[in-house]
């Protein structure tokens, strides 16, 4: 499963003062489906930390945002890996309002060592969930 979508309801705390989403509130929305995806193959991001020593830093951002969010809504945000490199992710983000499309966006993030804050090698157990 390289695909999850997750709820999210709108609270005053994630608005701006319009009563519409703070454009940069999508990003931790989308933060939370990546985690549960990860979650949901089994991977504990705590224990990669710990263990195998690698964290996963946004490396690169793209976001095109249709239409506002507001006030008490109920969101749909999706996360699914879309391409896997040597020490990168690609996944790809849909927050959604129903059928109607909100934010858009593909988040890459790169493995790195967690002491040295260089890229490291994704470990073969990573490289096996992703598949």
């Amino acid at each position: 499963m390289n695909f999850l979508k997750v709820p999210v309801r709108v609270y005053y705390q994630d608005t701006d003062a319009g009563g519409v989403v703070f454009h940069a509130q999508y990003l931790a929305f989308m933060e939370r489906a990546r985690t549960e995806l990860l979650n949901a193959l089994g991977i504990d991001l705590a224990q990669l930390a710990d263990v195998r020593r690698v964290l996963f830093l946004v490396y690169e951002l793209r976001a095109r945002y249709h239409a506002p969010g507001r006030l008490n809504d109920m969101l749909s945000v999706s996360a699914e890996v879309v391409k896997m490199g040597r020490a990168s992710l690609v996944f790809r983000h849909r927050v959604e309002r129903g059928a109607e499309l909100l934010v858009e966006a593909d988040v890459t993030l790169a493995l790195v060592d967690r002491d040295r804050m260089r890229p490291a090698r994704m470990p073969q157990e990573l490289e096996q969930a992703f598949k």
